[in-house]
């Protein structure tokens, strides 16, 4: 029996986020500061009152969510004493994930993920491109009305059974969503994204992340990670850069590193940030997997729970 720390992605940003954790623990503010000085932006400030609207401009949310998932884990590192068996985050996650498991000082992540933001958004112009999310019809079923309809749209995110992300140029994404209704879909609901990530379309933006990456300053992992762009457990600097930037256009294969985790052992996942996506997300995937999110000073008791009964 074994226990995984996830950490969540994009979309799990909320106006306020951190507050609560914030009136108790003044850590919270000192990594938000840390992190606003290398940014150049008050990204507490943002955080609290989404300042000029940038909460969702993806520079700023990739540092916040960053930020915030580090602090969320520094506060349950002082609260409770265990050692994870693994770790695993969504996407942007991934980031948090090693630098969680060390591979990556903070200050490095923090420059990193605001720098794969802008080159992101700089790949694909605000407006151009678009993400939705398609929910019931199988995985082969959404790929395959990818590859038929007109326009460049991809599968993004295989997030849970039935339940996909996909990505692509607005107009093509947006007509997609109709074609998937007729297909039977439960839902073809576009995001208030606007950067099409884990597509091919972020190609560009991943020749030139790989050159940031290649700077980073990599230490050896105290936890294994699994990988979102072929579930594997990349330790050595080649392999590490090499599935970061491969994921930019690949998609996320959420579902399958989950089943991955399950496959080691892993019989519980505490999902340490803001939101709780994956949380519900791992309950579609595996209904016999605990998994508690640490998103609020209350769900403490929760988290202390599932470690002594794991």
């Amino acid at each position: 029996m074994s226990i995984a720390l996830i950490f969540p992605g994009q979309g799990s940003q909320s106006v306020g986020m951190m507050k609560a954790f914030s009136e108790q623990y003044s850590l919270v503010k000192e990594r938000f500061q840390e992190a606003s000085d290398i940014v150049g932006y008050n990204l507490w400030d943002l955080t609290q009152n989404n300042t000029d609207n940038f909460l969702n401009r993806t520079e700023y949310t990739q540092p916040i969510i960053l930020t915030a998932s580090i602090a969320a884990l520094e506060i349950l590192r002082k609260e409770i004493s265990f050692t994870p068996n693994y770790m695993a985050g969504h996407s942007l996650g991934e980031y948090t994930a090693l630098c969680a498991a060390g591979a990556l000082s903070f200050a490095e992540a923090i420059h990193l993920v605001h720098t794969r933001g802008k080159l992101m958004q700089e790949a694909v112009p605000h407006g151009e491109g678009a993400m939705a999310a398609i929910l019931g019809l199988k995985n082969a079923t959404v790929s395959k009305i990818c590859g038929e309809v007109e326009g460049e749209v991809y599968p993004a995110n295989f997030n849970a059974p039935e339940q996909v992300v996909i990505g692509g140029r607005y107009e093509a994404v947006k007509n997609a969503c109709e074609v998937f209704k007729e297909a039977g879909a439960k839902r073809a609901l576009l995001l208030p994204v606007s950067v099409p990530s884990h597509t091919p379309l972020m190609r560009p933006a991943a020749a030139k992340l790989g050159l940031y990456l290649d700077k980073v300053h990599w230490k050896p992992l105290n936890t294994p990670v699994i990988f979102n762009v072929d579930t594997k457990l990349h330790a050595d600097r080649y392999g590490i850069e090499a599935a970061l930037g491969a994921q930019l256009y690949q998609p996320v294969l959420w579902a399958a590193s989950i089943l991955k985790l399950v496959g080691e052992g892993v019989t519980a996942c505490i999902e340490v940030g803001p939101g709780k996506i994956l949380t519900g997300l791992n309950k579609r995937i595996d209904s016999n997997l605990s998994t508690t999110a640490f998103n609020t000073p209350e769900a403490l008791e929760n988290v202390c729970h599932l470690v002594e009964n794991t």
